[in-house]
């Protein structure tokens, strides 16, 4: 008589989907833009943890070699640590052949944020209007949320942006099309329209704030190596990457980019200027 059941079976099923739908519903909180619309939301600082209150991370990705569909994962440089997917890039455009250094451009590195919002207005998905949503943002928003904060405009707006009573100021992201790819440079931080909530409901709103870095899976350099092996140089059972072994740098290892203890709730300063990665990314991943 074996010792396994159906009542086992049913439980390894419900363990499944549920994990499933837990990582389906993460990603349902993000929102998406669209361009040529504007969406209002005021930004919400984590209550737990003010310094969390912004999720700094970088994302690799590209399309599979193997399979030609859109494959990315989180960067351990997110947390200091090494990327074994960028050292491949970094050393290939380095030292690979001309038809190599093709390759590997196609290894895209790109740098984000993550915030909680509450959304004013959505006008492509009016059913997150009142409710708390995570914004994904690059670079461009990035310089005009830490301007607000710690920059040119913080004698003006400051922690008003993080506030849902009368005195906080709303963030109104502008989505335009600029040739192939969209633009925020024309969002900004505006006083105009109260949103008239009862402090109880204010409460209410800063304490379903998400846990903004358990959004994305974290895989372990291993599983990083074996995706590269197989959607990069598509030879799975052939391993031509070795796993970054502690404390070793090799020549060609692009220094890691830790993200910088942030300041509660301010983000870590980044540079203005977007980069196309940046934009082609915000195109193909869907985070």
């Amino acid at each position: 008589m074996s010792a396994f059941n159906m009542s086992m079976f049913e439980s390894i099923k419900g363990a499944l989907a549920s994990s499933n739908e837990a990582g389906k519903s993460k990603f349902s909180e993000i929102m998406q833009t669209k361009p040529g619309n504007v969406y209002t939301v005021r930004l919400l600082p984590d209550g737990k943890s003010p310094a969390d209150t912004f999720f700094h991370y970088y994302n690799m990705g590209w399309n599979s070699f193997a399979t030609g569909q859109y494959v990315q994962a989180l960067s351990p440089q997110t947390f200091g640590e090494r990327c074994p997917i960028n050292e491949e890039r970094f050393k290939l455009s380095r030292m690979g052949s001309d038809a190599e250094k093709e390759k590997a451009s196609q290894l895209r590195r790109s740098e984000k944020w993550l915030v909680n919002v509450y959304v004013v207005d959505d006008p492509t998905n009016p059913d997150n209007n009142g409710k708390v949503k995570m914004l994904r943002y690059g670079k461009q928003l990035h310089k005009i949320i830490t301007d607000a904060i710690e920059g040119d405009d913080a004698a003006e707006f400051g922690a008003k942006i993080f506030d849902l009573g009368d005195e906080g100021v709303n963030f109104k992201i502008k989505c335009e099309q600029q040739g192939d790819y969209p633009t925020y440079v024309s969002s900004r931080f505006t006083a105009a329209g109260k949103l008239n909530l009862s402090e109880d409901a204010q409460k209410e709103l800063y304490g379903q704030t998400h846990t903004l870095k358990e959004t994305f899976p974290v895989k372990s350099s291993d599983e990083l190596v074996t995706m590269l092996n197989e959607h990069f140089h598509c030879k799975a059972d052939e391993p031509k990457v070795e796993t970054p072994a502690a404390g070793e740098t090799p020549p060609w290892s692009a220094p890691a980019e830790a993200a910088p203890a942030p300041a509660a709730p301010a983000p870590a300063p980044a540079e203005a200027t977007t980069s196309v990665e940046d934009d082609i990314d915000d195109l193909l991943a869907d985070l």
